[in-house]
C-alpha cells in the first residue's frame, strides 16, 4: 500500500478491525456450532432426556434430525467423508 492511498484509508482502519474480529467471531462460532463431539454430547443428551419423559418422541426425533444434520453439515464444510 502506498503512501497516500495509506493515508487515505486510515480512517478506515477501525471498520477493518472491526470486520477482522467479526469474521474470527464468526468462524469460532460456527466451529463450535458444527463440532461433532458437542454434537454427540447434544444427541446423548436428547436420548436422556427422551428416557427421563423430559421429551416426547416427537420432539427428541426433531432435534435428532436437527442435530445429524448439523454433523452432516459440519463433516462436509471439513470436506471429511460421510457415512
Amino acid at each position: 500500500m502506498g503512501l497516500i492511498s495509506g493515508l487515505l484509508t486510515l480512517p478506515l482502519a477501525p471498520v477493518r478491525g472491526v470486520v477482522a474480529v467479526a469474521e474470527q467471531v464468526q468462524r469460532q462460532a460456527e466451529e463450535e456450532f458444527y463440532d461433532p463431539v458437542r454434537i454427540r454430547e447434544q444427541l446423548a443428551d436428547v436420548a436422556r432426556r427422551r428416557e427421563a419423559g423430559e421429551l416426547t418422541d416427537e420432539e427428541a426425533t426433531a432435534r435428532e434430525d436437527e442435530l445429524v444434520e448439523r454433523l452432516v453439515t459440519g463433516q462436509r464444510r471439513r470436506g471429511g467423508d460421510v457415512g
